[in-house]
């Protein structure tokens, strides 16, 4: 594997992380969203990866890219509160179908990610550059 695909696949794994983190932000931002007005509640989303080809010199070189985001379809909680002017003919209020814990969890982990990929390209550039200054002594 070349030193430059690691650049490749840790850029690639960054870029969806970054992703991640913008849906699971989005997410966060609408933890106690209420249905607007047309009576629809924000639904979760969630990012799905697939594994792609980064090079077409070398079939192991593979990265990763955001295939899709898709929305969650629980049902958001429901609430009685008749005195809001977002309640339903029922009294009842939709809001959001977001897990604020999930999704925590979901910011720790694409963080996490994010950071360990940064850090092999920190180490395949130090590599690289030790790798010149023995070459030119």
């Amino acid at each position: 594997m070349s030193m430059f695909n690691i650049f490749r696949i840790s850029g690639s794994a960054i870029s969806a992380e970054s992703q991640r983190l913008n849906v699971v932000a989005s997410n966060m931002a609408n933890v106690d969203a209420v249905a607007g007005p047309d009576g629809k509640a924000y639904k979760a989303r969630q990012v799905v990866f697939q594994t792609t080809l980064m090079s077409a010199s070398d079939p192991t070189a593979a990265g990763v890219r955001v295939s899709s985001v898709s929305e969650n379809q629980t049902p958001g909680k429901r609430l009685y509160e008749p005195q809001n002017p977002a309640a339903d003919t029922q009294g009842y209020v939709t809001y959001s179908n977001v897990n604020a814990i999930e999704e925590m969890t979901n910011m720790i982990s694409a963080s996490r990610a994010y950071q360990n990929n940064v850090e092999v390209m920190n180490t395949a550039r130090s590599m690289m550059s030790k790798t010149l200054q023995a070459m030119a002594s």
